[in-house]
């Protein structure tokens, strides 16, 4: 299954190497939307990263403009505490966008509220504010792979 992980202006290097990780392992693409918090060449992403980054398919745009004009197919999943939808009530579809804000900000309110039909969450206990970033992403990925059936994954041990 084609998939894709979008980071909004991610600030914390340890997380987008882990994300980039995760991507490498199930052969989602990585979209970075910048401003980045921190250098692609940070020896935190590298490290993070492993040896994984020659499994990686990564995409950089200068802004979420740019994006949107290069990806206009394919449907846009928005990962935020603000919506009370779980995301085990969306279907992921080939193709599809899973995209997820800023550690200290999340989503802009103005895109949730301009694609409020994509939003989703991860439940977790009231006084909980979030989940850790690249642990949110994990979980997205995995539903959706699981969802399609782990398509193009490898079942077996190493």
């Amino acid at each position: 299954m084609r998939l894709n992980v979008v980071l909004f202006e991610p600030e914390i290097p340890q997380n987008t190497g882990n994300i980039a990780r995760t991507c490498a392992a199930t052969g989602a693409d990585l979209h970075l939307i910048h401003p980045l918090g921190f250098s692609v060449e940070d020896k935190y992403v590298r490290r993070a990263g492993l040896d994984y980054w020659n499994l990686l398919t990564i995409h950089h745009y200068g802004s979420w403009e740019d994006f949107r004009e290069k990806n206009k197919e394919g449907r846009f999943y928005f990962a935020t505490t603000k919506t009370d939808r779980p995301y085990s009530e969306a279907r992921f579809e080939e193709g599809a966008y899973l995209i997820f804000g800023p550690e200290s900000r999340g989503l802009p309110e103005a895109l949730l509220r301009e694609y409020a039909d994509g939003n989703i969450r991860v439940p977790m206990v009231r006084d909980a504010r979030s989940l850790n970033l690249s642990n949110t992403v994990a979980i997205l990925v995995y539903e959706a792979l699981r969802q399609n059936g782990f398509s193009g994954l490898f079942p077996g041990g190493s």
